[in-house]
């Protein structure tokens, strides 16, 4: 049984499902992406046309997480640890150094796999040791969030971490397990992931934040979805607290709730 190569009327239907969903503006370019990740489901489901499988997970009640499934597919996840090493640097040395409240919350709005959580995890943890603070990680895919939660990561990933903190909280596989490490627990109960939608209102009881890092987000957004996503998730930033993006992405027309303090990095008045 052969699949039916994508039409351009079934790319659109895609593209502007994930638009809607997730604010993600996919380029007419990524016709090829989307078929090839997508070619696998319709093989799991005997489909021969991308159409019955938009179908299946859009409306179809025998399969209510295949929605989720076509979500965790086309929305990319691509980090490491210390990605863009000098916001970790400015983190510690200004805010973390400076910091004299009760208790420190941290979000990572697009945690993605969580190598981000868990680098600013381990750079509070250095800084702050027991003091009282914690990590929030948000992301839209559930595939992705478990690996986050499951905290275990290939040796790869490493290559901008200092060793020492490599031994002091990881714990590195051995035999089967030989070419990945695992976050330690005590770390890893100090992070907390949950599904977060950015295009949606925020969660009951989300809170406040000290610091908002959105980075490597924004890129794929249209300029009207990057000034709601922004300031939506502002009303969740305290007053004097920090919101980092990403080197390559730009808050210029985006938002006048923010002053500059360097390039990708802003603080709240």
């Amino acid at each position: 049984m052969s699949i039916s190569p994508i039409t351009h009327e079934e790319f659109e239907r895609f593209r502007s499902l994930i638009y809607n969903h997730a604010g993600i503006a996919l380029a007419p370019e990524k016709e090829v992406m989307v078929a090839s990740r997508l070619a696998k489901r319709l093989e799991y489901y005997g489909l021969t046309s991308y159409s019955e499988y938009y179908k299946l997970a859009t409306s179809s009640p025998d399969y209510p997480h295949e929605f989720q499934m076509l979500v965790n597919i086309l929305t990319t996840n691509e980090t490491y640890f210390f990605r863009e090493p000098k916001h970790f640097e400015f983190f510690r040395d200004t805010v973390l150094k400076s910091w004299h409240g009760e208790h420190l919350r941290v979000w990572s709005a697009a945690s993605s796999s969580g190598e981000e959580a868990y680098t600013l995890a381990m750079v509070m943890a250095e800084n702050l040791g027991m003091r009282s603070w914690e990590v929030f990680g948000s992301d839209l895919s559930t595939r992705v969030l478990a690996a986050a939660r499951n905290g275990v990561y290939l040796m790869d990933r490493l290559e901008h971490m200092d060793t020492r903190l490599l031994e002091k909280y990881c714990l590195k596989g051995v035999r089967s397990q030989q070419g990945f490490f695992r976050v330690d627990a005590k770390l890893r109960h100090r992070v907390k992931f949950e599904q977060v939608n950015l295009m949606s209102s925020l969660p009951a009881g989300i809170g406040k934040f000290e610091v908002i890092f959105l980075r490597n987000v924004l890129i794929y957004f249209d300029q009207d979805t990057k000034k709601h996503v922004v300031e939506r998730l502002l009303t969740a930033l305290k007053p004097g607290g920090y919101f980092f993006i990403s080197h390559s992405e730009s808050l210029h027309r985006v938002t006048d709730q923010l002053q500059m303090i360097k390039p990708s990095i802003y603080r709240k008045p």
